[in-house]
């Protein structure tokens, strides 16, 4: 356990950057939810054999099957309460891996199903509920059903973890670090130590955040525990600039388990952040075609933008739109993740209706930061400032919070903090962004120069 107070706190690290930080809104979120599989229930290790068919599946054992192993089982055994709670899960999880939001509509089936079988004590069920609601971006739905399973069964990891996440993306900051305490308590872990990171990094106290992954990685047992606290630690580097070690980092991580997605994601930005942006193109070409979520589409796009091939960058930001049809038709809210590719790339009246409509549901750093540059970007510049002025009252040290905040006040006339706003951007992690650290040293030459 993580006990005395200075070391319990966890990190759900958002890429920095525009464009790059969509990953921040589905890829993230969602890796964080799986924690390493600890959530969701995978192991890493070897799944376990199927029941026998006339036997109830365990829910720790449940929660290690796939999807084809359990809907097996569930042919035998249709009133198996806790089957259908763990079908519910892989769904979610299959969800996470390939990106394709229709997995979402059978997991709520699976889970209904199972509350249906078992409506008083269900605690696996109500937990998955949370966390399909926080897959979907329904913090407060998330919120409420976490609560629920954890009147049934306060020790509930999934349901401590995802109560987190919830009021974290609801912008509860302090009502987070509290419920991370308690998760700590309850049922200390990697889960619940990646979380106390990520509310430090929130609050900018990166060295904090470091040490408790650090601290996660030591206690990580199976493949796919080091490989997330790996890939964890990898992306805190990343988001300060430092590509090296983001890429010892993503090297252990791809150790222990090849091919993992989010580590070489990691790896990718962090090989374009050594200035290798022809490797970070084959890198990230290679990860959207096993899971084109938006976050990897926009910076493979920006990537192409950056190297010179304008047509192939179009093609990428055009099947965000794609995405976003998929995703709502999943019952997913993309309203950030529109927000930020069309402010940028797309059309910056929908960016801001996407924007306005998130920052009424939620007052986050991410949802101040995305309606601030919509409104910039729609030209209203003296409207945005006080929500760049929001993003970055944290503390949070995020080079693309502080571009946007830098651009945002050149365009209001305030130079100075311009200056300093830009600065602070490229000196945190000057490649935080092809086309946004490109952007920002412009931008700066012009006001030095002025």
């Amino acid at each position: 356990m993580v006990a005395d107070a200075a070391a319990r706190q966890v990190v759900m690290t958002h890429p920095t950057g525009s464009a790059w930080r969509l990953g921040a809104g589905v890829v993230a979120l969602a890796f964080v939810l799986t924690a390493a599989g600890a959530v969701m229930g995978d192991t890493g290790e070897a799944p376990a054999a199927p029941a026998a068919a006339g036997a109830a599946v365990a829910p720790g054992a449940a929660a290690r099957l796939g999807v084809r192993p359990l809907q097996a089982h569930l042919k035998a055994q249709p009133k198996d309460a806790g089957a259908w709670a763990a079908l519910g899960a892989a769904y979610v999880e299959e969800a996470r891996v390939s990106g394709d939001p229709s997995r979402y509509p059978q997991a709520e089936q699976a889970l209904a199903r199972s509350l249906r079988l078992r409506a008083d004590d269900n605690a696996e069920a109500l937990a998955g509920r949370a966390a399909l609601a926080a897959a979907r971006h329904d913090f407060t739905a998330a919120l409420g059903d976490a609560d629920r399973a954890l009147a049934v069964n306060p020790y509930s990891e999934r349901g401590l973890s995802v109560r987190i996440d919830a009021l974290v993306e609801l912008g509860r900051y302090p009502q987070a670090l509290d419920a991370a305490k308690q998760a700590d308590a309850r049922r200390p872990g990697i889960p619940v130590f990646t979380r106390f990171a990520y509310v430090h990094e929130l609050r900018g106290d990166t060295k904090e955040a470091r040490r408790v992954l650090e601290l996660a990685r030591g206690s990580a047992s199976t493949r796919a525990d080091i490989a997330y606290t790996e890939t964890a630690l990898g992306q805190l580097a990343w988001s300060q600039g430092e590509y090296d070690r983001a890429l010892r980092h993503c090297a252990q991580a791809l150790k222990a388990a090849p091919g993992n997605l989010e580590a070489r994601e990691c790896r990718a930005r962090s090989t374009a952040g050594k200035g290798d942006l022809t490797g970070a193109v084959r890198e990230f070409e290679a990860i959207v075609d096993q899971s084109p979520l938006p976050g990897r589409l926009m910076a493979l796009g920006e990537l192409y933008d950056a190297v010179g091939r304008p047509g192939p960058a179009r093609q990428q930001y055009a099947v965000v739109g794609t995405w976003t049809g998929l995703a709502r038709a999943g019952g997913v809210n993309p309203d950030l993740d529109t927000a930020l590719a069309a402010a940028d790339h797309g059309d910056r009246a929908e960016a801001l209706r996407a924007a306005r409509a998130e920052w009424q549901r939620r007052r986050t750093v991410h949802t101040e930061d995305a309606l601030a540059w919509a409104l910039h970007r729609a030209g209203r510049s003296e409207e945005a400032l006080p929500h760049a002025r929001a993003a970055t009252a944290t503390g949070y040290r995020n080079a693309a919070f502080l571009y946007h905040r830098g651009m945002i006040e050149r365009a209001t006339g305030a130079g100075p903090a311009a200056r300093a706003s830009l600065t602070r951007a490229l000196a945190l992690n000057p490649a935080f962004s092809p086309l946004g650290a490109r952007e920002a040293r412009r931008a700066l030459d012009a006001l030095e120069a002025s």
